[in-house]
């Protein structure tokens, strides 16, 4: 195999807005895996949370490409293994893992959520994402984008009231993510208050290591909960099922593919609801999450609709949902020109 890196910066169609952070511009990595004239393609994006940069990406991604062009083109979960061996960042793991699995698909002709052995006869819709900001600018975005299902970025003292001006502009279902910006009794009196204004679940309300107020929301919140920051790898699931109602997967945060479906599995055998999140992704990201979707519950695959330019082609999001295949294996991605 040969590889390579494509480094680019994506700019977004608006200013978004987290409880930790705004930006206007996301860094992102797209690795190429290419065999007999097929390529396969992967992504990570940067993340000041979690330290990764667009260079620490190219530098991990390089140091072990030898290892990486010597491996069979057929055996993404190979692949996989031995990367988890190497010091290198998930970040850098999951574009690598995800190019392996398209090129795999791709050399196959089969689309990988086939080969997984599944349909997409049925398939949960993806939410919208409205970012944090002022109620005026949020209503906005919003009106801008009817959609059927909107996550709703939350971490201010004035939530549910935002909420509130937000529900009085459309009936769609309302998720909310405090990203660890809320209090145990915090979150469990907000709940009362959002169960009313049609919140179908809260994600993440508490910070990531706060496990003790997790058990006492656990039990006392009428909104279901859901971890994404308590939750990075496959280690991180057995003891979610304990704190949590679901869980919020992130292919960049667990490395890739592989991990994810084994993290599906355990998570369903715990009796949790499973969904998958994007880190504004472009289409290369967001191609390799629909994969999945005939095993997920909820999932947030929006990346690419948050973004002003696209930079690939590959699964298309139509509006109200409707999520359109391409006719490529794989994840059945290609960089546009």
């Amino acid at each position: 195999m040969k590889l390579k890196t494509h480094p680019y910066t994506l700019n977004l169609a608006h200013s978004f807005g987290i409880s930790r952070e705004r930006y206007d511009t996301q860094d992102t990595l797209i690795a190429s895996l290419t065999h007999e004239g097929v390529t396969g393609y992967g992504e990570a994006t940067s993340n000041p949370y979690y330290g990764i940069t667009l260079q620490s990406l190219q530098r991990e991604i390089e140091a072990v490409k030898t290892l990486v062009e010597a491996a069979p083109a057929d055996d993404p979960e190979g692949l996989h293994l031995l990367l988890s061996r190497q010091q290198i960042s998930n970040f850098a793991r999951c574009a690598l893992d995800m190019a392996a699995w398209d090129l795999y698909g791709k050399l196959q002709k089969t689309p990988l959520y086939a080969l997984w052995g599944t349909s997409i006869d049925r398939y949960p819709v993806t939410n919208y994402t409205i970012g944090l900001d002022s109620a005026g600018v949020m209503v906005a975005k919003m009106l801008e984008k009817p959609w059927p299902v909107y996550k709703i970025k939350l971490g201010t003292d004035q939530d549910v009231a935002l909420v509130a001006e937000l529900r009085q502009h459309t009936d769609a279902v309302f998720r909310v993510d405090a990203n660890c910006a809320w209090g145990a009794s915090e979150t469990i009196a907000n709940a009362v208050a959002l169960k009313e204004l049609g919140v179908e679940f809260i994600e993440q309300p508490l910070p990531a290591d706060d496990w003790q107020g997790m058990e006492k929301v656990a039990h006392r919140c009428v909104l279901p909960v859901m971890a994404d920051e308590s939750c990075i790898v496959e280690a991180d699931v057995e003891r979610c099922a304990l704190h949590f109602h679901g869980i919020n997967i992130k292919l960049t945060k667990c490395g890739g593919l592989t991990p994810a479906l084994r993290m599906i599995e355990k998570a369903k055998s715990l009796g949790m609801k499973v969904m998958v999140g994007c880190m504004t992704e472009s289409s290369v990201g967001i191609s390799a999450i629909a994969q999945l979707l005939p095993q997920l519950d909820f999932v947030d695959m929006d990346g690419a609709l948050l973004l002003r330019e696209d930079i690939a082609s590959g699964v298309r999001i139509e509006a109200g949902g409707r999520v359109l295949f391409p006719e490529l294996g794989g994840t059945g991605v290609t960089l546009l020109p």
